[in-house]
């Protein structure tokens, strides 16, 4: 379902659309500009915020790890064929 709506842009914005959507295409157009901004600042708004979630807990991570790192050695050299060692 579509709806009519409204727009005022710029005169060089409404150059550069009908120099790129083909004619009677601006709103397929438009419609398919503003999905792809969405969705690629909604990326990056994860992104950003995985990245700082990571980083506030990086010192725990860390301690975890290295609590945890003499049983994981132990449990590899146990599971690795005996030639390897």
């Amino acid at each position: 379902m579509s709806k009519r709506i409204n727009v005022m842009l710029p005169d060089e914005t409404l150059a550069v659309l009908d120099r790129v959507a083909r004619p009677r295409g601006r709103s397929r157009f438009i419609s398919r500009a503003v999905m792809h901004y969405v969705q690629s600042h909604a990326k990056q708004n994860l992104r950003e915020r995985l990245k700082a979630g990571y980083q506030a807990n990086a010192q725990a991570s860390l301690k975890m790890a290295l609590e945890w790192f003499p049983l994981e050695e132990e449990a590899w050299q146990k599971a690795r064929p005996k030639g390897r060692r």
